[in-house]
């Protein structure tokens, strides 16, 4: 393999996850994805014309396939079926030749489709829980013809009904020896606060992924316990209203809005979020890059030794020198101007999927963030929702861009 390439190598013997030594914890929704693209723009009561795939998704698998390329050893707890059998499978090639090419094989259920990458790398299975008696969850995504979802139906029931508080309690000990775990909102409200609860008696920070606007009303209940939370405009306005609902946020134009003025529309909604006990937004905005929000008085414990990717580690700090931004306050990254965008189902994913594989890997939070970033836009370059594998000199290269172009929008008086 090029050494400038990142993907988790195929390993017979991963003790060390199976021990509870995973870098990261990721709770949620393991999800077959349907990718329908229409040749033209679609009109209702009517077929169109077009493409229709499968895709190997759900917010938790993505994020936890993203932290696995990037170099950095996920442990996965989710629920599964074995019910469907499909007729297509994805291929995780071990070298980046290999096109992204969907290969069919007969009689293969869905479940080993979603399951193929942790087979292909040796990662482990131990914490999803697989059975006949579960639906696998699948989500229907019609995209228009600029690669923007133009509707979706998520079918996903059996995830709030199988991955329970029971089954995330067997794996205390894998969440006490990480230094961070991730959970998205396809969990039960139960399940939700079950993990959060358990990573807090722990010691371990919780990020909170929002998943879509209706689910990211479940951080109700969770709000305490959250440390990161990740959510686009949407989400955030919803959030802020479940968590305020004698106030009223409506979202804005963003079009035509400076950053600045941008910040200063959000900024009551933030405000609502950071102090209900949120230590730290991440406003995601699209093509307008990002909006990281924190209180001066945040402090995060990074890992005191690193198990992550050691190579990333060395050259981001080479290019993107630590502790720029301190105080705390509003730091707005743009995103990379120069991505040439296929689709962009998996760049929200990819983003938190980057942050964290940085985290662990012994970055600081602006360098994460940076990594993040560039990570996403590799891939909204693809038609996956996971690139295959990441160049890491362009992830290299494309932090520094980032980390460079960012600057302090408001100071921490401001918030």
């Amino acid at each position: 393999m090029d050494r400038h390439y990142l993907q988790k190598p195929h390993s017979e013997n991963r003790k060390d996850e199976e021990e509870g030594e995973a870098e990261a914890v990721i709770i949620g929704g393991m999800v077959l994805d349907i990718h329908a693209t229409p040749s033209t723009p679609p009109n209702p009561r009517t077929t169109t014309p077009g493409k229709v795939r499968y895709a190997a998704g759900g917010v938790a698998r993505n994020i936890a396939e993203c932290v696995s390329k990037l170099g950095t050893n996920p442990f996965m707890i989710s629920a599964l079926g074995l019910d469907m059998a499909g007729s297509h499978s994805i291929p995780y090639p071990s070298n980046h030749n290999t096109t992204s090419k969907l290969v069919t094989k007969v009689s293969n259920p869905t479940g080993n489709l979603l399951l193929e990458y942790w087979k292909s790398t040796g990662l482990s299975t131990k914490g999803i829980r697989m059975g006949n008696e579960i639906e696998t969850p699948v989500v229907s995504i019609v995209f228009d013809t600029e690669g923007e979802p133009a509707a979706a139906v998520a079918s996903v029931e059996s995830l709030e009904r199988f991955l329970t508080p029971n089954w995330i309690q067997q794996f205390k000990s894998n969440l006490a020896s990480a230094p961070i775990v991730i959970v998205d909102s396809n969990l039960s409200p139960l399940a939700l606060k079950a993990s959060c609860k358990l990573a807090t008696e722990v010691g371990t920070p919780v990020w909170f992924e929002p998943v879509s606007v209706s689910k990211s009303r479940r951080i109700v209940s969770i709000v305490k316990y959250i440390t990161f939370a990740s959510p686009n405009e949407d989400e955030l306005i919803a959030m802020a209203n479940a968590l305020s609902p004698k106030r009223k946020f409506s979202p804005i134009h963003k079009q035509t809005l400076t950053i600045t003025s941008l910040f200063q529309q959000l900024k009551p909604a933030i405000s609502i979020l950071l102090e209900k006990g949120i230590k730290v937004v991440i406003l995601t905005l699209g093509s307008k890059g990002v909006l990281l929000c924190y209180k001066k008085d945040f402090a995060f414990h990074y890992p005191i030794s690193p198990k992550g990717n050691k190579r990333l580690r060395e050259k981001i700090n080479v290019v993107c020198p630590p502790d720029r931004f301190s105080g705390g306050g509003v730091v707005h990254f743009p995103a990379v101007s120069r991505a040439a965008v296929a689709r962009l189902t998996g760049a929200g994913d990819c983003l938190v999927g980057g942050a964290v594989a940085a985290v662990c890997s012994g970055l600081d939070l602006m360098q994460s963030v940076a990594v993040g970033i560039a990570t996403a836009k590799a891939a909204v370059e693809v038609e996956t929702n996971v690139p295959f594998e990441f160049n890491l000199e362009k992830i290299t290269e494309d932090a520094r861009s980032v980390y460079l172009g960012a600057k302090v929008v408001f100071c921490p008086s401001m918030l």
